[in-house]
């Protein structure tokens, strides 16, 4: 059974949680310079809520990071499926690790710059393609196509 295929997925876990740290090292001075006391916050307050208070360049962080907790879980289960049904080399290796490597310069893209059109859009619609392709062979595999 060849699982190269789990390398770009733990190069994305292990990504994601730079991203988590990267939103950190932002947010925690950022909310320190703002004045904001975190002891008095509102029960049930949110990242999110965060967006009023915090200069949006700040923000781009945790939405990238939210981001990385949306479409890459579908990723996750295609690679696991592929991988788990000994496909899990030749071009779906090739096409994870482009979704990977696209899904990181879109979030440092997002981090950094964040202007929609074109890049930020079009690094997108590249990682999704890669990953219809990835779930199209996962169907074919699964239902013995």
């Amino acid at each position: 059974m060849e699982n190269t295929i789990l390398a770009p997925a733990a190069v994305l876990v292990f990504w994601s949680l730079l991203m988590l740290l990267w939103t950190a090292a932002t947010r925690f001075p950022a909310i320190a310079k703002s004045g904001m006391d975190m002891k008095n916050a509102p029960p049930g307050g949110r990242g999110q809520d965060l967006d009023r208070v915090l200069p949006p360049q700040v923000q781009w962080k945790s939405h990238n990071y939210a981001h990385l907790m949306e479409q890459p879980t579908i990723f996750y289960a295609t690679v696991a499926i592929l991988a788990l049904s000994g496909v899990g080399g030749g071009i779906n290796t090739q096409l994870a690790w482009g979704y990977t490597g696209l899904r990181i310069l879109h979030s440092i893209w997002q981090a950094t710059v964040n202007t929609i059109i074109p890049v930020r859009f079009g690094l997108f619609v590249l990682s999704t393609m890669c990953l219809l392709a990835l779930s199209v062979n996962a169907l074919r595999v699964t239902l013995g196509a």
